[in-house]
């Protein structure tokens, strides 16, 4: 945080005697101030009443504007302080994609704001199950939902949701993660075009893993068999680390997996990594190909991203937001990221529900064209 405020400080330069200090408009001061010490929305922050009911103006310098800027984290911070932990809910086994990058951002958010995070993983029902325990959250500021993707899917998979997506507000979009085709060291085909010849020259098909129906690794492979023109057989798992586990082990031999959960597993050769599902080539695996360059618009990411109760403060939703931005910049978090594959750039909680709205359209197109339903 202090390097944040450092950054915002004007230069020090010696004014002249007789300049009067100019008067600032300061929307960002309302903006961040208002909601910490209760100013009604609309009401400009240099304008106040004396006890006569007289309007009176109040001139902002920039150095007292500044002041203010520097002041408004920690009256943050302390709001944050009413409660002795912050609860993040992620609804995913451990040992996952969502599980491994989330705790590295909110280790370091942790330390950002000085609050205590602690992560409960409530995996099942593809993630519904841990969503519905933040929807029905009291909005304290005390519970927030590290999610990915299924949010964005499962309103279109199960027609009986313990909530709805209205129950939510959107703070930060936290990575965007390819997935990475991935198959058991004894399989002879190297790439995607050899992977499809096989498919169709095998009776009955191939098995594919996935880390649970309704998942982007469910219907990424519904997307590949199309585009492809083959036959996959799905085999669900309870989550993605199984899934991987399995294809180590050679039970089942293909996989579209997180990036995060299976880089360490590409690099000791435990899974021999084919092509990846974003666009133009990964830093981590600079040589390994994509899948649309041999299906041209195959492009699957998951996302990870932090959700707050509905009615959430603003106050708290603004100021975890900032430490997350904060968190993706810092270089030793980006090496860590990095390794992931994990892609990651700034955003504000209104940017983040523009990308949920792009990404339920694109989803639930695709579910409702091959019929895929849950629950």
């Amino acid at each position: 945080m202090s390097r944040a405020v450092m950054r915002l400080r004007p230069s020090a330069r010696p004014s002249s005697p007789d300049v009067r200090p100019r008067a600032l408009t300061c929307s960002t001061c309302s903006r961040m101030w208002a909601p910490i010490h209760g100013a009604l929305p609309g009401v400009p922050l240099n304008k106040t009443h004396n006890n006569q009911g007289e309007t009176m103006t109040i001139s902002i310098t920039r150095r007292q504007c500044m002041t203010l800027l520097a002041m408004a984290p920690f009256a943050t911070r302390d709001v944050f302080a009413a409660a002795k932990q912050v609860r993040f809910v992620l609804p995913y086994p451990a040992g996952g994609g969502a599980d491994n990058l989330g705790r590295i951002l909110l280790a370091r958010a942790s330390a950002e704001l000085g609050e205590v995070f602690v992560i409960e993983n409530r995996p099942g029902a593809g993630g519904t199950i841990g969503a519905a325990v933040v929807a029905n959250a009291a909005p304290d500021g005390q519970t927030f939902l590290y999610d990915a993707t299924g949010h964005a899917i499962n309103p279109f998979l199960y027609p009986k949701l313990p909530y709805t997506t209205t129950d939510f507000v959107p703070v930060f979009l936290a990575a965007r993660l390819p997935n990475i085709l991935v198959t058991h060291p004894s399989v002879e085909a190297n790439t995607v075009a050899e992977i499809i010849a096989l498919a169709k020259s095998t009776p009955g098909g191939l098995d594919f893993a996935s880390s649970g129906n309704g998942t982007v690794q469910h219907l990424g492979l519904e997307m590949f068999q199309r585009q492809a023109g083959i036959k996959l057989n799905h085999i669900a798992y309870k989550g993605g680390s199984q899934a991987l586990a399995d294809v180590a082990g050679g039970h089942v031999k293909f996989y579209f997996s997180n990036a995060a959960a299976c880089t360490s597993y590409i690099q000791s050769g435990a899974v021999k990594a084919i092509a990846h599902t974003a666009e133009g080539r990964l830093s981590q695996f600079p040589s390994l190909p994509a899948v649309e360059e041999v299906l041209p618009g195959f492009v699957v990411y998951e996302w990870n991203g932090v959700f707050a109760p509905k009615g959430t403060p603003q106050n708290l939703v603004l100021a975890l937001n900032g430490a997350l931005n904060t968190t993706i910049a810092d270089l030793e978090i980006r090496k860590r990221t990095d390794f992931f594959s994990a892609l990651t750039s700034k955003n504000t909680p209104e940017e983040f529900g523009r990308f949920l709205a792009d990404e339920r359209e694109r989803w639930g197109r695709l579910i409702k064209s091959a019929g895929i339903k849950l629950g």
